[in-house]
């Protein structure tokens, strides 16, 4: 079948369980909806040079609101109806940064975009091509004094690499709602969709609570604890190749969580209201210490990792929730970035 002059779709086999899986044009990886795990499509590598990430995609989104110096995308995901891989928390994930945003670091209401497998008006669906939108208008014609977050709380998934690009040859990627028709968002896409518009004085925090999150921005720097001296420093993950994936002379940093990949869904009682694991850490470690460094910040989020237990958040949806549920297997929650910094005396702002 030809799918919009776009060229027919391909047929794949699952490299994990062997299931035949239609691939849409130009996905360049799908995932199976029998085991969940994302296989690369032979024959559509990365896009040439210079070419837009989406053609067919309109250049400049318009989700309404407002453009603020402060914007935010926040995306959550239950993937409601597919029993094996429904997720527990990642709503409420949403519902809750959005809170934190919005009343403590003074994000305009209107400039917080939210997606959710929930949401009734279509373009507020995360499907691959509303995400792809929803990344474009978070940093389109950002300048000097942006705070921009983008939020994913969902699945994560992992691909091998087809360019070279990754020193443990595998691609990170997120999974939108529709990731088993028309595949994930590879990390290579998210890192030249956010990470590269960002010019001097832009500054992008990214929160993902999905397994294999850990470099899926693809920044070049990660931060590691050194084995001699148990201290906090940067590690360089620079592609072998030489490929760029900085910024344009801004500052972006993911917070993610690390992952064995072998996460399952938490089964919890129904009326248990539940919030991931690396977000309630994130969230309930700006509330006890709101002036922060990123060291501070990290070391704080591992420590109510290794707690678990049940949700203390402050604020109206917080007090709602009972548990915290390890939905995406978070082991240790990292720490990314662009560019190296002092991580012990860098405050931690949004």
């Amino acid at each position: 079948m030809n799918y919009g002059g776009r060229g027919p779709a391909a047929t794949v086999r699952c490299r994990q369980c062997s299931a035949s899986i239609t691939a849409m044009p130009g996905a360049r990886a799908v995932q199976c909806i029998q085991c969940s795990c994302v296989t690369r499509v032979a024959g559509c590598g990365r896009p040439r040079p210079g070419m837009p990430l989406v053609p067919h995609m309109r250049p400049t989104p318009n989700f309404g609101g407002g453009r603020s110096k402060k914007r935010a995308v926040l995306i959550g995901i239950k993937y409601t109806g597919r029993r094996a891989s429904e997720l527990r928390g990642p709503i409420n994930d949403v519902k809750c940064m959005r809170y934190m945003l919005t009343e403590r670091f003074g994000f305009p209401n209107d400039c917080v975009l939210i997606l959710t497998d929930e949401e009734r008006n279509p373009t507020r669906l995360p499907t691959k091509d509303n995400i792809r939108m929803a990344m474009q208008w978070l940093v389109q014609g950002c300048s000097f004094g942006d705070s921009l977050v983008f939020q994913f709380s969902g699945m994560g998934a992992q691909v091998p690499d087809d360019d070279g690009d990754e020193r443990d040859g595998m691609d990170e990627a997120i999974c939108p709602m529709d990731s088993f028709h028309q595949g994930p968002i590879l990390d290579d896409e998210i890192n030249e969709a956010i990470v590269r518009p960002l010019v001097h004085g832009v500054k992008l925090h990214a929160i993902v609570d999905a397994c294999h999150s850990t470099t899926v921005l693809d920044l070049p720097y990660q931060c590691v604890i050194s084995k001699s001296t148990g201290c906090l420093r940067w590690r360089d993950e620079r592609p072998m190749t030489g490929a760029f994936k900085g910024t344009s002379g801004g500052k972006a940093v993911l917070i993610s969580g690390s992952s064995n990949g072998n996460s399952r869904p938490t089964n919890l009682p129904e009326p248990c209201a539940t919030i991931g694991a690396m977000t309630h850490s994130f969230i309930r470690s700006l509330e006890c210490e709101p002036r922060t460094t990123y060291g501070s910040l990290l070391t704080s989020m591992r420590n109510i990792i290794r707690q678990g237990g049940n949700c203390n958040l402050q604020g109206p949806i917080g007090s709602s929730i009972g548990k915290v549920t390890n939905f995406s297997g978070v082991e240790e929650p990292q720490l990314s970035s662009a560019h190296k910094f002092n991580i012990d005396c860098e405050p931690f702002c949004m």
